[in-house]
């Protein structure tokens, strides 16, 4: 394998989703959205969310997980971070991995995505989480986190607050600036099908004696993003409204999408975006080009998501009511 290219001095804007960049700027046009960050953090806190997330995992280093640590130290080498977050591993079989917390964001890899995932997978999944860590994603993402574990019913003090346009903005930004750290994830292999078989494995498990094929694994995802049936298109409006992360084929799309555009192998060229660089526009330039796009997406997304409900409604309530004059 070729040595991987040291992305010197990269800027978090090279890989980020247009996407990503407008929901969040959508997420913070929300009445109430900065007063229920506020509340959130300052409720939990910095101690609070370690507490939450650490009452029982191991943090890696050189003598604890020696060869995870190693390899970690290759991902912050290979985005050029100097910053060191902890990294941890929680014993739990759910295949999951986050970067969390507020002042100090801190990794946390879970013990059955590490059973599922060979080496350069895990390599993969390190670079996601440092992906998140340098758009500045772990505040919100923690939010989201809290919300969905401890549940709104949990939280007094947002009580009286209209939370569910909260809820399902919050959610879609989530599952965009996944699209963001896949990107970065990609970019610390450097190599694509490394990552097409972490989406596979993570939508459908690991081989278990058998044979599981990247091809066909996008294949799907073609067939899942081309359908052009409305009712499937709401139906999947549907079914991603209150899920963190996107579903493992249109990961898989958006990777391919983003190599066929030229702009993965431009940055592993040196044509990137970098942090000194003083002619990098700012963020808020960047949300003023995508939200057009995505506001329009977004209000599209919640009509059909409105318009289901109500026509699931509609049928419970035909379904019980019964012919005339029973």
């Amino acid at each position: 394998m070729p040595a991987r290219v040291i992305l010197t001095d990269i800027s978090s804007t090279a890989w980020e989703h247009p996407a990503d960049r407008a929901a969040l700027n959508t997420l913070r046009s929300i009445p109430g959205f900065d007063q229920v960050v506020r509340k959130v953090a300052a409720f939990f806190g910095e101690r609070g969310v370690r507490q939450m997330f650490l009452a029982n995992a191991v943090r890696v280093g050189p003598n604890q997980r020696p060869k995870m640590w190693a390899q970690y130290q290759e991902v912050l080498e290979t985005l050029n971070w100097d910053t060191v977050p902890e990294l941890y591993v929680t014993q739990t079989p759910l295949v999951n991995a986050a970067a969390v917390g507020f002042d100090k964001p801190f990794i946390v890899m879970n013990s059955g995505l590490i059973e599922l995932l060979d080496e350069e997978e895990q390599r993969d999944i390190l670079g996601h989480e440092l992906g998140h860590i340098m758009s500045g994603h772990t505040t919100y993402t923690t939010i989201a986190i809290i919300i969905l574990t401890v549940g709104i019913q949990n939280l007094p003090f947002l009580a009286g607050m209209a939370l569910l346009p909260f809820q399902l903005a919050l959610m879609e930004w989530y599952r965009k600036a996944e699209l963001s750290a896949d990107r970065a994830g990609l970019l610390v292999t450097q190599n694509v099908r490394t990552s097409m078989g972490t989406f596979l494995k993570m939508a459908g498990g690991a081989e278990w004696g058998d044979k599981i094929s990247v091809d066909a694994f996008i294949e799907q995802a073609e067939q899942y993003e081309g359908s052009s049936d409305f009712a499937d298109k709401v139906w999947q409006v549907i079914n991603t409204a209150f899920r963190t992360h996107p579903f493992g084929t249109v990961r898989a799309a958006e990777i391919q999408r983003w190599v066929k555009s030229g702009e993965y192998d431009k940055i592993l060229a040196g044509d990137y975006r970098r942090r000194s660089d003083a002619s990098t526009p700012p963020l808020s330039d960047d949300y003023v080009d995508a939200a057009g796009y995505y506001s329009q997406q977004a209000r599209g997304a919640v009509d059909s998501f409105n318009e289901v409900i109500n026509r699931a409604r509609d049928a419970f309530n035909s379904a019980f009511k019964g012919p005339s004059g029973t």
